[in-house]
This record gives C-alpha cells, sequence and structure tokens, in this order.
C-alpha cells in the first residue's frame, strides 16, 4: 500500500499531558545554511552526513502522518530551506493536503538568499506567507551578523517574494550594541512595505563561538526604548506561533516580541519540531527526543510511525529552561539551532 493512501486512516488527534491540542508541526529539512549567523552557527559548521537526512519522500511521508494526526500548519525551515537540493518537489508534494483541506497553512522561515529564484513557484504551490529573517538594513552590519550574507540579495528577494502576492513577516534577533540604535528604522521600513516584523530574543542553543551574555538584549529594555518614539497598543492577534504583537500607532502596523528569556510562552504551545534526521523535538528549549526515522524505515505502514509520534507527545513537556548561564556561559541546549529548525 502507497502511503498515500494511509494518510485517510484514521489517527487519534495530538494532545499533550497539559491538555494542549498539537496542530503545528515545524520541519527542518536541512542543517545546511549559505550564512553563518553568529547567534546560529559557528563558522566552522561541521554538517551532517547527506546520507543522514530524510529523503524528500521521507519528509513528504512524515508530514503527511502529522497531518493525519490533525497537523493544521506546517512550516519548513532549515538551516536554509531553500537550500536543499529539489526542495519545491516537497513544496508541490505537500500541496495537495492544501487542495484536501487537511493543512491550513504550509509555509517557511527563510534567510531571503533564494526567494528571488524561488517566490514565484512557491506561491504557485499554495504558500501565502514566508518568515523572512532579517537583522538590519545597515550592509556593513548584515555582514558582520551573517558572516557570509549579501543583504542586496536578501532585499531582492523580498521584492520578489511580494511581487509574486507572497505576505512577507520579517524576523528579527535582538543584539545587544546593534538593534538598539536600529530598531526604530527598522519598524518603519518593514511597516512602511506592508509587512509586520517580529523581535527575538537570543536564545540558548548551541556553540556558536562567542558569549550569548554579550549577544543578549532583553526585549523588555527594547520595548521601552521603542516607546521613546512610538506608541503602542496590546492587540489579540496570532498567527499561531509564540509572538506577543503590539499596533504601532504611528505606522499602523503590527510588531511582535517573542521572548523566550525574559517571559516564557509555553502555557500555550501547540507546537513540535522534526529535525532534518527525524528526531521529534517536543520542546525547542529540551533535550527530550524521539527518533522517527528508525519507525519510518522500518515498515510501509505507518501504524509504527503514528505510535512512535504518540508516545512523543506524551512526554511534551510543560515548558522550557531556557538560562543564559553567566557563571558557565554554557549554552542551555547543546544543538544549533539550524539542527532543530528556526
Amino acid at each position: 500500500m502507497h502511503f498515500d493512501d494511509l494518510e485517510t486512516a484514521s489517527a487519534t488527534p495530538m494532545v499533550d499531558p497539559f491538555g494542549r491540542t498539537v496542530d503545528y508541526l515545524r520541519v527542518s529539512v536541512t542543517d545546511r545554511c549559505d550564512f553563518r549567523c553568529v547567534y546560529c552557527m559557528a563558522e566552522d559548521m561541521t554538517f551532517l552526513p547527506k546520507q543522514d537526512l530524510l529523503t524528500l519522500e521521507e519528509l513528504d511521508r512524515l508530514c503527511s502522518a502529522f497531518i493525519a494526526k490533525g497537523v493544521r500548519k506546517l512550516r519548513l525551515t532549515g538551516g536554509e530551506p531553500l537550500v536543499r537540493r529539489d526542495i519545491m518537489t516537497l513544496f508541490r508534494s505537500l500541496s495537495r493536503h492544501l487542495d484536501t483541506g487537511r493543512l491550513e497553512e504550509l509555509t517557511l522561515t527563510t534567510n531571503g538568499s533564494q526567494l528571488a529564484r524561488f517566490a514565484a513557484e512557491l506561491r504557485g504551490y499554495g504558500v501565502e506567507r514566508v518568515n523572512v529573517s532579517l537583522d538590519t538594513l545597515d550592509p556593513k552590519a548584515f555582514k558582520a551578523i551573517t558572516r557570509w550574507g549579501d543583504l542586496g540579495k536578501v532585499l531582492q528577494g523580498i521584492d520578489a517574494a511580494q511581487a509574486a502576492g507572497l505576505q512577507v513577516k520579517i524576523n528579527a534577533v535582538a543584539l545587544k550594541g546593534m538593534t538598539e540604535g536600529e530598531a526604530a528604522d527598522l519598524i518603519a521600513w518593514a511597516h512602511g512595505r506592508g509587512m509586520d516584523l517580529t523581535f527575538i530574543e537570543v536564545m540558548p542553543l548551541g556553540d556558536v563561538t562567542g558569549h550569548r551574555v554579550d549577544q543578549y538584549l532583553p526585549l523588555s529594555v527594547l520595548r521601552a526604548q521603542l516607546m521613546d518614539r512610538f506608541s503602542f497598543e496590546d492587540i489579540p492577534y496570532s498567527t499561531g506561533g509564540p509572538a506577543r504583537y503590539v499596533r504601532v500607532r504611528e505606522t499602523g502596523g503590527r510588531l511582535g516580541f517573542i521572548t523566550p528569556m525574559t517571559h516564557n510562552f509555553c502555557e500555550s504551545c501547540n507546537r513540535v519540531r522534526v529535525t532534518c534526521t527525524g528526531t521529534l523535538y517536543m520542546c525547542l528549549g529540551q533535550e527530550d527526543a524521539a527518533d522517527l526515522r528508525a519507525p519510518l524505515r522500518a515498515s510501509e505502514s505507518n501504524d509504527a510511525l503514528h505510535a512512535a509520534i504518540d508516545r512523543a507527545i506524551s512526554r511534551k513537556p510543560k515548558g522550557h529552561d531556557f538560562v543564559i548561564d553567566r557563571r558557565t556561559k554554557q549554552p542551555a541546549v547543546g544543538r544549533h539551532m539550524s539542527v532543530t529548525g528556526g
């Protein structure tokens, strides 16, 4: 039996031990990236052997199993998802779930470097919005943060995405010593182009060469500084993720804050993450994980895969334990963000 025939099989919806329905899946399709952002990766990263990665067909089957179990929102991440060879075949295949209505949204998080090439195709496969990671509009600062990135290519990618009819949201990591001086201009630029902007606190994941204590800027501090220039109105808007949004009166745009360090957002967590090797993390900030590659490859039936997912969801924790350790300066979690998926 082909796995398409198994997608319609009845499967129990995923409810964790705290009564939260898990209906949002983030899947890393590669740990590789064409940038080396200072808060995400070391410059001399060693990437996984290609044979360890799930094939595109396996990623399709895995995503489809989760959709059969009630996932309504699917986000593909990386590394940089658009550097995965033939990645458009996965978007094309997964779009069938949009056509049937089983999936409400298929989207991705990208650094924007490949968007000029793929934006129109993504829109054609039912992707309606993308998150673009962009921390600065200053070319020198951009080069310093990404090490290998070209700001011009990213801005061209954003142009192409908007021209293709994609809604773009900008994600900016708040970095001490840089974001304070640029945040207001970033807000004005994004809102001037009709894009939401979300600031994200640095997360203690992976050894990145250098200390996160030196990078960390609490968003409570940034927000207080921004209120010298802008007026914020709290709004109940949500995209299904952890951001808390305000309306900026002066621009009319939405501004989000993701604060894993200063405000724990776990009480409403509805998501899980799968790595490009098929490891399921029930919480971004915990090491507990479940291997889904073994049951995926053990049988053409999805029974063992569904059972492994159920066992994992039953262990989903109430929340994470993120803390930047100022004594040892060790990350709270050893794996890099690019491994788990941004």
